[in-house]
């Protein structure tokens, strides 16, 4: 029994080096970032522990220095992070079937946690195991390299211009590492194509969920069509 559980851990951990590697970074220039705003370390592990959405959370810093209303705040939370009510659907049936556990991986699920799972191909007794070890280990990660970031930001000045672009190359990262991997590139085409389209009809400030809804209205047709040939 422990045996399997140290196999299961060890296989999270391996797959969430990418993860890892990547948390550790942004992790800490969220940190210094928040610093840099008059925030310092305690702030960004409470923010880091209960919202943990990264793109947000540096949007977020710039809402509480400004002064921004509970309602403007909740409001921009929900349209940047609508996304992922859309990963959860891929794995609503797993997540019931993982009992209490479920509401630990709505929370965690994020785009990186979500490429892990999508590529996880173990057998179904170690998968949820994995999956929940994956969504653990990554929270940590990120929680920990804030607290980090925001301690050398109090400790060592630093020029942080161009630092929030980091979350950019990330999910830049997530999307070459799924088209090398993706045999068939079609939902990444639709993907790319509904974005720039309501980029240019919305602009940049609200086109995401639009695009959300686009693609996943074309994407469900497409797959009733291949179902149905």
């Amino acid at each position: 029994m422990k045996q399997g559980k140290q196999h299961t851990w060890q296989t999270a951990f391996m797959k969430s080096i990418p993860i890892l590697c990547s948390y550790l970074f942004v992790g800490m220039a969220y940190g210094m970032t928040m610093e840099n705003a008059g925030f310092h370390w305690y702030y960004s592990l409470l923010i880091s522990i209960t919202v943990y959405t990264g793109a947000f959370q540096f949007v977020l810093i710039t809402l509480l220095s400004s002064g921004a209303s509970i309602l403007t705040i909740a409001l921009t939370a929900l349209l940047m992070n609508s996304r992922q009510s859309f990963y959860a659907l891929t794995f609503l049936d797993e997540f019931k079937r993982m009992g209490k556990k479920k509401l630990y991986m709505i929370h965690t699920m994020t785009d990186e946690t979500y490429a892990v799972n999508c590529s996880l191909d173990e057998k179904e007794s170690d998968r949820h195991g994995v999956m929940f070890g994956v969504a653990i280990l990554s929270k940590s990660y990120w929680v920990i390299a804030a607290v980090i970031g925001g301690m050398l930001g109090q400790l060592i000045p630093f020029d942080l211009t161009g630092i929030d672009f980091c979350m950019t190359a990330l999910f830049v990262i997530i999307f070459v590492d799924q088209w090398e991997q993706a045999s068939s590139h079609v939902l990444a085409i639709v993907g790319v194509i509904t974005s720039v389209v309501c980029l240019l009809i919305v602009g940049a400030q609200y086109f995401l969920l639009p695009s959300l809804i686009l693609a996943s209205g074309i994407l469900i047709i497409w797959n009733r069509r291949q179902e149905a040939a």
